[in-house]
């Protein structure tokens, strides 16, 4: 607590601005916007590469969330503050840390296929700063981000491989999502049918079976969508920089669309609160949409964007 005790003593509220707006790049958020536009617009192959150390990152995260039952830093020691507005995304267990996990998982992939240095430096000194500023609002300890560095990097590191043969061998990445959809559904199994200790979070282990039938839902359509796309649809990645920006604003657009009306919709349905398995239902259709549905308007843009080309050098 010594380490969080002197970021609780030099808080302000630039520090605590900028604090802020660091630990927002390892959001979730920011980790699937990333994840998009290297699907979409660099390489499918990489983009189901950050993909699958996200994913992987989340179910060990939330397996060691529940087996350590580690509280919060502000509940171990009830002197201790925090910055008030990070609370909110401060839910349930605290090791280890999802935010650094995920920085690591986002970051560190973009740097270990791009394979420049100007893109390692700018990978670790986002991840340090990550890591700093999830302590410096109070809400992890440094045993919480420092195992949470760990993962992520032996998971960006120990993929890497699987996806580099899969460039030869696509059938590969098509089992390797099947391996995922099952490991989802044995995970699913695990967070409703495992008998927990009685004095478990009971919000913590909600949230640890929403996450898992999302997965279920998330990992069914990769796995169901993926032959599909790359046999009929076969999007290009490549275009011209105005034609990324379209695609891009038309892809999130369609998927954020449809994860939102799908979302109201099912809570209507089931009277003021989303069932579980209509969660499972609607996370397969925003993944339908990332690698099937918005692709198809990508070629669409694609031919439009060839077309001026075209016109401009004649």
């Amino acid at each position: 607590m010594e380490v969080l005790y002197f970021f609780e003593s030099i808080r302000n509220p630039f520090l605590d601005a900028i604090m802020t707006a660091f630990t927002y790049l390892g959001s979730e958020i920011a980790f699937i916007v990333f994840a998009l536009i290297v699907y979409w617009c660099v390489d499918k192959k990489r983009g189901f590469f950050v993909l699958s150390v996200g994913y992987i990152g989340v179910i060990i995260n939330q397996l060691l969330k529940i087996i350590f039952m580690v509280p919060r830093p502000w509940v171990i020691d009830e002197n201790f503050t925090i910055v008030e507005s990070a609370r909110a995304d401060a839910e349930g267990y605290s090791f280890p840390s999802g935010h650094t996990q995920n920085a690591v998982g986002t970051y560190g992939s973009i740097a270990r296929f791009l394979k420049k240095r100007w893109s390692t430096i700018v990978s670790i000194v986002l991840i340090i700063a990550i890591a700093v500023s999830r302590m410096y609002l109070g809400v992890h300890t440094p045993l919480d981000v420092g195992v949470s560095i760990l993962i992520g990097t032996a998971l960006v590191f120990g993929l890497y491989p699987i996806f580099k043969l899969s460039d030869r061998k696509p059938v590969i990445l098509f089992w390797l999502l099947g391996g995922f959809f099952l490991s989802s559904v044995a995970f699913l199994i695990f967070s409703f049918c495992y008998s927990f200790p009685a004095d478990i979070d009971k919000e913590n282990l909600f949230s640890m079976q929403k996450i898992a039938c999302s997965l279920v839902g998330a990992t069914g359509a990769a796995f169901a969508f993926y032959p599909i796309e790359e046999r009929f649809i076969r999007f290009e990645t490549k275009a011209p920089f105005p034609i990324q920006l379209l695609k891009l604003a038309a892809g999130c657009t369609i998927v954020i669309g449809v994860k939102e009306v799908l979302k109201y919709l099912f809570i209507f349905i089931g009277g003021g609160a989303e069932p579980l398995w209509l969660r499972a239902v609607r996370y397969f259709a925003v993944v339908a949409c990332v690698i099937a549905v918005a692709p198809l308007t990508f070629r669409f843009l694609t031919k439009i964007g060839a077309k001026k080309h075209t016109e401009k050098t004649d």
